[in-house]
């Protein structure tokens, strides 16, 4: 058995085995690599609860400007350090410096928005791009000090997963708990924010107040998320996590911890991937697993997913092309002989109990005699309702009720009897005559 690495670098692409995967992802890989799993797992878990927020109050684009607007924080930062003498590498000096360029890129977004007439969208990217073109031009003088090179700032761009240490997990941890107690805080007031600003504005809460909060959360959260994905990835923790726990809930109280689940496993999953092939970048790692987990949920969650949605279509379809069968076949005089279906529709006629198809005939069971009279009668009723009440002509009605028919519940029906009854329309028992002339005659087999 090949002895455990003591670090992630020590585990290689050829010597990934089974063993060492289990080890891996049980943490005991070795010190290093458990830190940076537990650090990268709860950043993941923090990013998708505060993300929830983002997504919801439609400011995705936000945590992408504000990792942005990061980077010439830091590297002002850097380049105040040294010329003061001091650390310009230390964490102490750059993570500040990040707050600071965060904080600098909303308040000019929020600048722009009030003070033109320029919308959010075209704001924050603005804002982006030219905080993002700053932070390179001060990374290129930096470059040019004569302190040396960059001074490793180039590795928040992409981040450096590898890098982190204990001191560094336990902040994160502390960060993270804080934004997930202050969320559970001011969960009333985050979510009377995101789904009823004006009314919130309108009982007195202070909105303002509450979307500095809510802001201010997001910073935190990128600014500890820098080092371990990178400005570039880091939005991807706060919007793919989220976005994917919207389709499988509608509720909030769902959906705040099932993000907080979906964040950390994405950034867990990416981060053993990465203890096992040092050579690929974790937090590229990591944001693709957070896509993989987007993948499965958009693909099969049980009532948005493409899968379900794709499902129901068919039903739908099915069940239109059974009710249209059925009326045809009960409002025909002569037994239905011209309506014989294909071999598939007869089949699910046959399998859904309604008729017996044979020798070009289609003959209806009790069952889908039933389904079929109310079919009519729905049809029927929808057109006398548009002829009554929308003054259609009794020739362009057939059309829609094709299509309403298959929608209208027996509550609906009872409000269509309702209002057509004091109009002598429709007859108490059985569907209304059609109104159509050359459908008179064939009234007889749908009464």
């Amino acid at each position: 058995m090949p002895s455990s690495p003591s670090t992630i670098a020590g585990l290689t692409q050829q010597g990934a085995t089974l063993d060492e995967l289990w080890r891996t992802l049980t943490l005991q890989a070795g010190y290093n690599a458990a830190i940076v799993v537990l650090g990268a797992t709860l950043l993941g878990i923090a990013g998708g609860v505060v993300g929830s927020f983002v997504v919801l109050r439609k400011r995705a684009l936000l945590g992408d400007a504000l990792s942005h607007a990061a980077l010439p924080g830091i590297a002002g930062a850097f380049i105040v350090a040294t010329l003061f003498g001091a650390q310009g590498r230390s964490l102490g000096v750059l993570l500040p410096g990040a707050a600071a360029g965060c904080i600098a890129g909303v308040l000019a977004v929020q600048a722009i928005v009030r003070w033109t007439r320029l919308r959010d969208d075209a704001a924050i990217a603005a804002v982006l791009s030219v905080f993002f073109g700053a932070g390179i031009v001060l990374l290129s003088v930096i470059q040019s000090m004569p302190t040396g090179d960059q001074g490793g700032l180039a590795s928040f761009i992409y981040g450096q997963t590898a890098a982190m240490n204990a001191r560094d997990a336990t902040l994160i941890a502390a960060v993270a708990l804080a934004s997930i107690a202050s969320v559970a805080l001011l969960f009333k007031e985050f979510r009377l924010a995101c789904f009823d600003r004006e009314f919130a504005a309108v009982q007195g809460w202070p909105v303002g107040a509450i979307d500095l909060a809510m802001t201010g959360l997001l910073v935190v959260v990128t600014i500890i998320g820098l080092q371990a994905v990178g400005l570039l990835l880091i939005v991807a923790l706060l919007i793919i996590p989220p976005a994917a726990a919207r389709f499988w809930t509608e509720r909030l109280r769902v959906m705040l911890p099932l993000s907080g689940t979906l964040g950390g496993l994405s950034a867990y999953l990416g981060a053993c991937v990465s203890a096992l092939l040092p050579h690929a970048p974790t937090g590229a790692l990591i944001v693709l697993a957070a896509g993989a987990v987007f993948a499965i949920s958009i693909t099969l969650a049980p009532s948005r997913g493409v899968v379900a949605s794709i499902v129901r279509l068919l039903r739908l379809r099915v069940r239109i092309a059974v009710d249209h069968a059925l009326r045809t076949a009960v409002e025909r005089a002569d037994g239905a002989r011209a309506a014989q279906p294909g071999r598939t529709l007869a089949l699910i006629l046959r399998m859904g109990g309604h008729a017996r198809v044979s020798d070009g005939r289609v003959e209806l069971t009790p069952r889908g005699t039933e389904r079929a009279r109310r079919v009519v009668r729905a049809h029927r009723l929808w057109e006398r309702y548009l002829i009554e009440y929308a003054d259609a002509a009794p020739s362009h009605v057939d059309l829609s009720a094709d299509a309403v028919e298959h929608s209208l519940s027996p509550a609906l029906v009872a409000e269509l009897e309702a209002a057509l009854r004091g109009r002598g329309l429709p007859a108490a028992n059985g569907p209304p005559n059609s109104p159509h002339p050359l459908d008179a005659g064939q009234q007889g087999g749908a009464a």
